[in-house]
């Protein structure tokens, strides 16, 4: 239902958010080395003048693009947690998110391998993605210590290899249905993993 009142008429959106909406676009399909600048900016219908007022360079506009994306993916993937109270299921829960990313008709890939394979190494690309990684597997952790695991940072890591491999091989092999044999191999980690603990 539309909320709108008659003859109110939305705010314009700020360059700053027309160029980031552009460059999500175009960076996530083209690469972020491929899209150029002046196709951004034509995008985006602004100025050459605006996107250096925002951004200062290129380099600081992908960053932003990343982090933006950064802050989409751990929002859907804490809100999925957060549905579930025991621990397992909240373990699992990432991946029935995951899987959920995987099927949909425009996913590419992850936009943090994606870029960071562009980048030189140092960068502000690199240090987006690092932040990026950390957070996911800083989550992976404090639920596997949530749910008694004996070693929770070692099943944070190999749950995120999982995680990883399901995203690769499913833009890799465009087969979305490897999300089954992810939460597959997540069962048998746990089963090894948290005996106590009933994960079927």
């Amino acid at each position: 239902m539309d909320t709108t009142a008659p003859g109110t008429v939305e705010p314009r959106r700020s360059a700053r958010e027309r160029l980031l909406d552009a460059a999500d676009e175009l960076f996530y399909y083209g690469g972020v080395q491929t899209v150029g600048i002046d196709r951004i900016i034509e995008h985006a219908g602004v100025a050459k003048a605006s996107l250096y007022n925002a951004f200062r360079s290129k380099e600081e506009l992908v960053r932003a693009y990343l982090d933006a994306r950064h802050e989409r993916t751990t929002a859907r993937l804490t809100a999925a947690v957060e549905l579930h109270t025991d621990p397992v299921a909240r373990l699992f829960a990432i991946f029935d998110a995951q899987a959920e990313m995987l099927a949909q008709p425009n996913f590419r890939g992850c936009a943090f391998i994606s870029a960071s394979a562009e980048a030189p190494s140092g960068g502000l690309v690199e240090h987006a993605a690092d932040s990026y990684r950390t957070d996911i597997r800083g989550l992976f952790t404090r639920l596997a210590e949530e749910a008694g695991a004996p070693d929770p940072a070692m099943l944070g890591r190999q749950l995120h290899l999982i995680y990883d491999g399901a995203l690769i091989s499913a833009r890799m092999d465009r087969d979305p249905s490897i999300a089954v044999c992810a939460r597959a191999a997540v069962a048998a980690l746990l089963d090894a993993a948290l005996p106590s603990h009933d994960t079927r």
